[in-house]
This record gives C-alpha cells, structure tokens and sequence, in this order.
C-alpha cells in the first residue's frame, strides 16, 4: 500500500465499476478511506466488499448525485464516521446511453446528461466545499473529457456541452476557494475502454474506423481506467500541492492531431 493518501477521506461518484471503481481504488491503494457512491445499490456494496473486505476503509453508499439531499446525507454521514471529507471525485455521468446524432437527441436526453455531468458536479461541489473551507483543506477533482474543450467521436453535443461546464466551473471553484486551502481540478481523458457501453460502441467500429481513431492518437491506443486513477492521485495528492484550476489531459496527445 502507497502512503500518498495516508488517513485522508474520499468520496467517489460514479464509482461502482469501471473508471470510478479504477479511481476509488488507486485512492484506497494510497492509504485513503474511500465511499463508493453509485446510483446502483448492489454495485456500490459489492464494489466496497471487493475493495475492502476487513479493514473498514472503503464503504459503498447508494446516492443520485442530481439529489441535493441525498448528498448532504451523504457529507452529513461521512463526517460522522470518518471526521472529515478530504477528497471528492465528481465522476458521475458519461453519454449515459443518449443518441450522439443531432437529430436523434430529444430533450429529455440533453436534460440528463446535463442534470448527472454538470449539475452533479455542482451540487457534489457544493455540499462539500463548506466543509472544507472550514477544515481550511479540500481537494476536488472533476472528470471532464477531451471532448469538453476538443470535441466527442463516441458522444453527442449534450455530452460535449455538459463536460465543457464542467472544466468552467473547475476554474471558477478554484478561483474562489483557493484562498480557503481548497483546490480544484479537473482530468480530460479520451476514449477509454471502460463500461459495457463505450466497449460496446468501440467493437462496433469496423477495423478501418478504429484506426481512424488510433491514427489521431501519438500514443497510437486508447487509454485504461488505471492511467485515470494515477492521475486522480496525483491531483489528489500533496505533489500537486500548487496546482489548481487546470484540467489534465489523459488523451496520448489526441489532440495534437
């Protein structure tokens, strides 16, 4: 076990598998306490077990992160249990399952992945933050895209829209609470295999469509959940102690092409 997190308290959203289960657990490998909050109930206790079966430092939580209450329950019971909140990962959200055609998108498809990505952030940022500030320390750290300042190639403009508010209120959180120790943060990755969905979408591209994608990255593949998650650490970690208000792609340079 790293030490880069000894005895700090996360909470993780959007973290009962895939890249939030990868980010919840390369926090926990650091020495952190981390609540698994998903909207899947079984997936948050089974994901909690899988993590921490003895030691009581991981905790699965069913929470919707676009209920305000539901998430001041949440730091309420944190608090309670553990002393403080030092870490939020706002990683909820995704295409969650909308068209990415223009003329496919109906309302209620921009109103969700608007509601989830941004809006859950906002209030995840906003039940927290005070806490912080009275603890004089905090660090946030938002799951945005490459696609919220470049574009989508998996997504549609709901996703690109609500990821790009995302990296706005980043600056502006940073911006205004850096003077009460609290620093805020964001990661940019591209396509990456994680979820049924986005491995889905990819095995579906035929193999001239996937170089296309491969083609536009230096690196040459796409990225993993765990290349996410060391990079969640470093922001959430006291090497990155003067940095704030930045987003951090995890990309292999797409965009440079």
């Amino acid at each position: 076990m790293g030490k880069r997190l000894l005895d700090r308290n996360a909470i993780v959203t959007g973290a009962a598998r895939g890249m939030g289960f990868a980010i919840a657990q390369a926090l926990y490998e650091e020495g952190s306490r981390v609540a698994i909050v998903d909207i899947d109930e079984k997936g948050v206790f089974d994901s909690a077990r899988q993590l921490d079966s003895q030691h009581g430092r991981a905790i699965g939580r069913r929470v919707d992160v676009t209920n305000r209450s539901e998430i001041a329950n949440l730091v309420r019971e944190i608090k309670k249990l553990w002393g403080s909140v030092d870490i939020l990962v706002n990683n909820a959200g995704g295409a969650l399952n909308t068209p990415y055609l223009l003329e496919e998108i109906e309302e209620k498809d921009w109103n969700l992945v608007v509601d989830v990505n941004l809006k859950g952030t906002f209030l995840c940022c906003q039940a927290v933050i005070p806490e912080m500030a009275k603890q004089k320390n905090g660090v946030i750290v938002n799951i945005s895209a490459l696609a919220g300042h470049w574009r989508a190639s998996l997504a549609g403009v709901q996703y690109v829209a609500a990821k790009a508010g995302v990296e706005g209120l980043t600056r502006q959180l940073a911006y205004d609470w850096g003077k009460h120790g609290i620093r805020v943060n964001a990661v940019a990755p591209t396509v990456t295999l994680t979820g049924d969905r986005v491995k889905g979408l990819w095995e579906a591209k035929s193999e001239q469509e996937k170089k296309k994608v491969l083609s536009d990255i230096p690196l040459g593949r796409l990225g993993t959940p765990e290349e996410v998650g060391s990079v969640v650490v470093f922001l959430a970690s006291n090497e990155s102690s003067y940095i704030t208000g930045i987003t951090i792609d995890v990309s292999g340079g797409r965009y440079l092409r």
